[in-house]
């Protein structure tokens, strides 16, 4: 017979914290920091902007701090020439101690604890009752970064990070949350209608972040969801995601990724790429592969039309520029004809990101004042009829092509026998800029022939040029052919 069991709680709760994250209001109250080099300056501004009126003690105040008066953004900072005594701890909300000695600094943190006053140690965490980290700064939006005073250099790196991901125009949003948080207390009188509105609210901010929200928006919040489904458009977004390494994306198309509703993507963006995506997204494969089995192009149309007229945010994430090879024309028609708002963020192109990986320039004054770009197939996979062998035999331009595998062979032959110079600087760069990548390096004669021995399969891009030829090898060529 099986023992009884008694029930138990599996909620997790909060795992340990080594700092509790606190926002702390000093508007209007006392602040006093000992010592007056620039770090101490930089403290004292940092209480002023949030309000406090901050006294500062400095036998010999750096020309920062004497600068810093005049730089407060709120609040006050006054100085004064003269070493801190206990009695100025009197009343203060929030004390500093930016001193060198490491006893004169211990005494302060006392004194000050002794008057009630919260103490931050400058450089001496063991010292700190309250530690400052890197801030993101959108006021009223404010995010505060700890790592508990164990690497604030990285701290600050992913600072870096949330302020690319975070437009400017949150503050104002978050200013219009301020604003109307009382309003929509007043209207809404359940817990479920007001967490509705905040979820509205955000999902707005997000789609509109760089414009101002006014009236007509709290007024389409307050009427309730169908009001508001029924004013919010849906819209496409073509994006490009860049030739595949994650970083390589640009800061509008991480917000894009972020505000989708929908994100119908290509086999050639990186998985890691979708990460960026909000995780109530959906995403959709519409593969497009080179000679493999795809998605109809005109399917895709009618698939990005729909679902934007469902009033969804679609984003059409191509890779690496939508606006190269990435039929972008087609889409942008179909969206202009159904009258479905469109844009275009762009990406780095497939050809930038290879020479960026190579170091290789794509222009150069002395070898290369021209850069073309062109697709190695036609719509049938087979060498283009269109070729401007003229243009390709150019010895003072880069030409990018893309997507050659099959057409490779013909498509130098021919060139070399409409003048292409057999010993031209030629490159093979296979999945650029991502794990796998791999570079043939050759002349317009014998490239076809190394990448036929490579097993390396993927999207692949070839460039030719005087300009991509190691710099020595390049000044041995330049002088060979002027001589």
């Amino acid at each position: 017979m099986n023992s009884p069991r008694t029930p138990v709680d599996t909620n997790p709760g909060i795992a340990p914290l080594a700092v509790l994250p606190i926002f702390l209001r000093l508007a209007g109250k006392r602040a006093v920091v000992a010592g007056g080099n620039a770090g101490a300056a930089w403290k004292a501004k940092l209480l002023a902007a949030a309000g406090a009126a901050v006294e500062v003690f400095a036998p010999e105040p750096s020309d920062d701090m004497r600068r810093a008066p005049a730089e407060a953004a709120e609040g006050s900072i006054a100085i004064r020439e003269r070493a801190w005594r206990a009695e100025d701890l009197d009343g203060a909300a929030f004390a500093i101690a930016a001193l060198e000695d490491e006893p004169e600094c211990a005494a302060f943190v006392a004194a000050a604890r002794a008057a009630g006053a919260i103490v931050n140690a400058v450089d001496r965490p063991h010292l700190c009752d309250a530690q400052f980290g890197a801030i993101v700064n959108r006021s009223p939006l404010v995010v505060g970064i700890s790592t508990d005073g164990a690497a604030p250099v990285f701290g600050q790196a992913i600072r870096s990070r949330i302020e690319a991901l975070l437009p400017q125009g949150f503050a104002r949003w978050a200013a219009a949350a301020k604003e109307w948080r009382d309003a929509a207390s007043a209207r809404l009188a359940s817990f479920r209608a007001r967490r509705d509105f905040w979820e509205r609210f955000s999902d707005r901010a997000l789609a509109h972040p760089d414009r101002d929200p006014g009236p007509a928006d709290l007024a389409d919040l307050l009427a309730g969801p169908d009001a508001t489904s029924g004013g919010e458009r849906g819209s496409v977004a073509l994006v490009g995601a860049g030739p595949g390494d994650p970083e390589l994306l640009t800061l509008k198309a991480v917000r894009a990724l972020r505000t989708a509703d929908i994100i119908l993507y290509d086999d050639l963006v990186a998985p890691e790429i979708l990460d960026y995506a909000r995780r109530e997204a959906r995403t959709m494969l519409v593969g497009k592969t080179g000679h493999g089995p795809s998605c109809r192009q005109d399917e895709i149309n009618a698939l990005m039309v729909r679902l934007a007229r469902e009033g969804k945010r679609v984003v059409r994430l191509k890779g690496g520029d939508p606006l190269i090879f990435g039929r972008a024309g087609e889409e942008i028609e179909a969206c202009v004809k159904a009258g479905v708002p469109v844009e275009v963020v762009p990406g780095i192109s497939a050809v930038q990101g290879a020479a960026a990986r190579l170091a290789a320039p794509l222009t150069h004054r002395a070898l290369a004042r021209r850069l073309q770009v062109m697709a190695g197939h036609d719509h049938g996979g087979a060498l283009p009829a269109d070729v401007n062998w003229s243009a390709l035999a150019d010895p003072s331009a880069t030409t990018a092509i893309y997507m050659p595998r099959r057409t490779l062979e013909r498509l130098l032959a021919t060139g070399i026998e409409r003048g292409l110079a057999p010993d031209t600087a030629a490159v093979a760069v296979i999945n650029a800029t991502r794990p796998g990548e791999q570079v043939i390096r050759a002349t317009a004669a014998t490239l076809a022939n190394a990448v036929a021995s490579s097993a390396c399969g993927g999207p692949i891009l070839v460039m030719l040029g005087e300009a991509l030829r190691p710099r020595r090898e390049a000044s041995a060529v330049r002088g060979r052919r002027t001589a």
